[in-house]
């Protein structure tokens, strides 16, 4: 039994979970606002969803989780600012409990970078961007500068699908919209050059590559995306596409599940599997959390060094933050 007194035989200790989500403090005004529109949009939550840090902590603590990486992603620039300013006190309150991966405002280029230049300030391990962000891919030419300067870094960033997303057919985006988003992005990301352009940008993406839907669609892409009626215009190679997406690090939110976790070893290495939970959003649960989680601690895909492994390998991804983990206090 470890410090962070985990259930023994259900997780190791101090576990980094790098697909955390928090809100900063909202009025019961403004959360029943949040929930009327989300019911607009197919989201049937049973009532409106408050994020607090004293629950996610207690969460944290039964599930063993050490520390999250906390990522948030408001609409608008001047709330995602106002955001990553919650999201630094946090951390300078909880330094061995919480990171930041700050947001960027993708769709604002100048902003994007007056963001970047104010990580410093903000204490940011890493960063969070969305994968179409107010109608902007990350794979546009206009971050071109973003991706330069993350690649200077070397830096890790978190790509998240767009939250705030319309249902499709009646039903709410976070449920397959996401998944296919997420899966466009990156294949228009490899198209558009980033990976091979910015190799020291190290990109974590979530929910396994989009439910899994990425590393499903992988061989595919690998076969025919070569192809000469396919648009290529920086010339990807079969192998160079294989190549690029291995480089991809993906997390389990949601997607401890065989199906998720063997297509996710058909395209990448179990090294590049890190833990994601995907709390503190409402279309995540403490029990729906725990069922994933239960499914990649007894997943025969992996093996048992692996499965723990997950837990810990985002330590080489945001050193500064493992390290606040490991050299707190006991007690």
């Amino acid at each position: 039994m470890g410090r962070w007194g985990a259930q023994a035989g259900t997780m190791p200790d101090a576990w980094i979970d790098v697909h955390a989500h928090y809100t900063p403090p909202t009025t019961s005004e403004q959360r029943e606002a949040t929930w009327r529109s989300m019911r607009d949009a197919c989201f049937l939550a049973p009532e409106p969803y408050h994020w607090t840090v004293e629950r996610t902590l207690e969460q944290m603590d039964r599930s063993g989780i050490g520390m999250q990486m906390l990522s948030n992603q408001p609409t608008t620039t001047e709330a995602l600012l106002a955001s990553n300013d919650y999201g630094a006190s946090l951390v300078r309150r909880y330094p061995d409990r919480f990171g930041l991966l700050a947001a960027l405002p993708t769709d604002d280029i100048a902003a994007t970078m007056a963001e970047l230049d104010r990580a410093a300030e903000l204490g940011a391990d890493g960063f969070a961007v969305t994968c179409r962000r107010n109608g902007v891919y990350l794979g546009d030419p206009s971050l071109e500068p973003m991706w330069a300067e993350i690649d200077r870094r070397g830096a890790t960033v978190f790509a998240h699908p767009d939250a705030y997303a319309d249902g499709v057919q009646g039903r709410p985006a976070p449920l397959l919209e996401v998944g296919f988003e997420t899966t466009r992005t990156i294949v228009d990301m490899l198209y558009a050059g980033v990976f091979r352009k910015y190799p020291h940008a190290k990109l974590i993406v979530a929910h396994c590559g989009g439910g899994g839907a990425l590393p499903a669609m992988s061989g595919r892409l690998g076969l025919l995306g070569a192809q000469p009626w396919v648009p290529n215009p920086n010339g990807l190679s079969t192998d160079e596409i294989r190549v690029q997406l291995r480089r991809l690090y993906l997390d389990t939110a949601s997607t401890g599940f065989p199906s998720c976790l063997a297509a996710a070893l058909s395209m990448t290495t179990p090294d590049h599997l890190v833990y994601g939970s995907d709390s503190g959003v409402p279309c995540s649960t403490e029990e729906t959390i725990e069922a994933s989680r239960k499914s990649l601690l007894e997943s025969d895909v992996l093996t048992p060094r692996q499965r723990q492994d997950i837990g810990r390998n985002a330590a080489t991804l945001f050193p500064s933050a493992a390290s606040r983990l490991d050299d707190a206090p006991i007690g």
